[in-house]
């Protein structure tokens, strides 16, 4: 039973509910979800409801029909993200996908060390290895104990990323506590109940992992024992079970993954490493585990498995591990996730105020992210993907309304689209670039759309006969809307702007184009109407240049050098002119992945070429190509540096 309290509630007054419940039998647990004070009432006795909800500040109460009432989707609704490390800190669940990484066990300083440098550098933002090990053999390898827990808590300072290791026993924890950043619950020890409430009271954050042979109802009971003793922030994770197939080390139970989201607010992240225990299996089962939803992985890595004192089988090498890495990144916006990057190290003299900006020491409050459209809109789901769900937004008027809040400084970045890939370019965007030559562009995003047909609660498909939305939208959804030529389209700003309308007009011959997250207090009438299920919409973070020159990377894109860059540029009216740019950029080996001529406002028959191209590895070569382009082209127009998203 769950009983939440009214916001402002005095002292008195909630601990005269205290004392109700608790001379009623009931074991009692204060915690706080989304900003309401709860408590919650676990017993076998049972009490008239409507009595409990009478006593002065209680707002009301839910019964729950789950044994695992603090761990329960019926108690607590959204999604919970789990923080880790000093603030801003690893965030675990929501849109991202966070990887964990690391060896199995910590066996010296110099391996850690060695391990947490090459994971960080290809994306990993938690470092995992364990410094008490329980073995199944008495005389195999237990670790280095606290003195490894030292080594990995110097590795993962040395590389901005915090540290989870697993515990052990209740007395060690207490030790530990002040060196991890994540307590980890082994799959041997989630019903060592002892160690589950001693852990929970020390409030840190846990990983806790499903035993070999448990439900997940057992699994979610574990993780009630650790919210009723203390701690807000669990997260669960799936690492195998056992069953009868000897081929693999465990069975990992994919289906354990949406329905366990779909009984828990908690956030679930995969074990590929223990499930199938054999390194050349352990990167498809980590690509099932994120198209099934997973928040995240931890996964074995060692730079040299074959010496390993712990789990080598099944560790993987750097390279193997990059690549993952770099799958993951490709499959992410398929789910409708972005794969959470390590920040990049601000400079001295800066500080990271919000997620994604850096402004000069006593600068003041940094200013939100800037975006057009209501909320839950693509866009702002973009802007969520690239600066976390904490990021402060600003929601203004209009994709102009977004360059001008990053100039005058009310932004301190922004997000547009420019691009789909059914529908072609966003015009409009690219030729307010040119209008705000001080703005840059320093990174994108590609972004899944799935188009649904919504409406009022009361109506049916076959009484609308006015379709709202943005005319992007219209044109992606074409094939769609051609079966049904007796619609009208009227034209919105953008596709929550379209929802919005109906839930403002109450219209019920009316129907919106919009995403699902847009669907809310709304009914679906058809899902996935767009013409081509291969539709990306890209957006550009846009940015502020500094003293005329290049915008600064917001440090939530990552600390890759940048790989890609936009230009804009005319040429004369001569032959070969447009042949001669392209050519200095061929001959030094720039690749092109876009060209697109737009008419020059006010000059009939005369063009802008917009152009995104690749930047070569090598130091310089992109820097003379800029300068010999100058020397070639007319109105020439350096759009950004940015890295490429997959």
């Amino acid at each position: 039973m769950i009983v939440v309290l009214t916001k402002g509630i005095s002292t008195h007054d909630k601990e005269m509910v205290r004392i109700y419940l608790r001379d009623r039998g009931f074991n009692i647990r204060e915690q706080s979800f989304g900003g309401d004070t709860i408590l919650g009432a676990a017993g076998k006795t049972t009490i008239d409801l409507r009595e409990l909800g009478l006593l002065p500040g209680v707002e009301r109460v839910a019964s729950t029909s789950k044994p695992y009432e603090l761990a329960s989707r019926e108690t607590h609704g959204e999604d919970t993200i789990v923080t880790v490390g000093a603030l801003p800190g690893v965030k675990i669940g929501g849109s991202r996908i966070s990887v964990i990484a690391g060896p199995c066990a910590v066996e010296s300083k110099e391996q850690i060390r060695e391990t947490a440098a090459r994971v960080r550098e290809s994306g990993a933002v938690m470092l995992r290895g364990g410094a008490y090990k329980p073995r199944t053999s008495p005389y195999a390898f237990q670790g280095l104990g606290m003195e490894g827990l030292e080594y990995m808590k110097l590795a993962g300072e040395e590389n901005g990323m915090p540290i989870v290791t697993e515990v052990v026993s209740p007395e060690l924890a207490v030790q530990m506590k002040d060196l991890t950043d994540m307590f980890q619950i082994g799959a041997r020890n989630m019903q060592n109940f002892e160690l589950l409430k001693k852990v929970g009271s020390l409030g840190k954050p846990v990983l806790l992992k499903r035993g070999p042979s448990a439900t997940i109802e057992e699994w979610l009971l574990s993780a009630e024992y650790l919210l009723a003793a203390g701690t807000k922030d669990v997260v669960l994770c799936e690492r195998g079970i056992r069953t009868f197939e000897t081929y693999t080390r465990n069975t990992l139970d994919i289906s354990a993954i949406p329905v366990v989201k779909g009984l828990s607010h908690l956030p679930v992240i995969v074990d590929p490493s223990h499930a199938v225990g054999i390194r050349d299996k352990v990167s498809q089962a980590a690509l099932a585990a994120v198209a099934a939803g997973a928040d995240g992985l931890t996964v074995e890595v060692h730079p040299r498995p074959d010496t390993a004192l712990s789990d080598g089988p099944q560790s993987l090498y750097p390279e193997q591990f990059e690549k993952l890495m770099r799958d993951i990144e490709a499959l992410a916006p398929v789910v409708g996730k972005e794969l959470l990057r390590t920040p990049r190290t601000l400079a001295p003299g800066t500080v990271q105020a919000v997620p994604g900006t850096a402004l000069p020491r006593n600068a003041g409050a940094v200013p939100p992210i800037a975006y057009s459209g209501e909320n839950s809109s693509y866009t702002e789901q973009a802007l969520t993907r690239i600066f976390g769900e904490d990021a402060e937004r600003l929601q203004v008027s209009g994709f102009s309304g977004v360059f001008d809040a990053v100039l005058d400084g009310s932004a301190s970045a922004g997000v547009v689209p420019v691009e789909n890939s059914l529908a072609g370019s966003v015009h409009e965007n690219y030729d307010l670039f040119l209008r705000y030559p001080d703005i840059a562009i320093v990174g994108e995003l590609k972004l899944r759309v799935v188009h649904c047909l919504i409406a009022d609660p009361r109506a049916e498909i076959e009484s609308i006969q006015v379709i709202r939305g943005h005319p992007q939208d219209f044109a992606q959804c074409k094939g769609f809307l051609d079966k049904h030529p007796g619609w009208i389209l009227e034209p919105s700003n953008s596709s929550a702007d379209a929802a919005a309308s109906i839930v403002r007009d109450g219209a019920i011959r009316v129907a919106a184009i919009a995403g699902e997250a847009q669907a809310q207090g709304l009914k679906i009438l058809r899902e996935g109407i767009e013409t081509n299920p291969l539709n990306y919409t890209r957006f550009v973070i846009i940015s502020r240049r500094e003293n005329g020159g290049r915008a600064p990377i917001p440090p939530s894109l990552g600390s890759d050098k940048p790989n890609k860059a936009s230009l804009v540029f005319s040429v004369s009216d001569e032959p070969g002119s447009l042949f001669a740019c392209l050519k200095t950029m061929s001959d030094r080996g720039i690749n092109l992945s876009k060209l697109e001529s737009r008419p020059i406002q006010g000059k009939p028959w005369e063009y802008l070429f917009y152009v995104d191209v690749s930047i070569p590895p090598e130091e310089g070569i992109f820097d003379q190509v800029i300068e010999e382009l100058k020397t070639k082209a007319r109105d020439f127009h350096f759009l950004g540096t940015y890295r490429a998203s997959l």
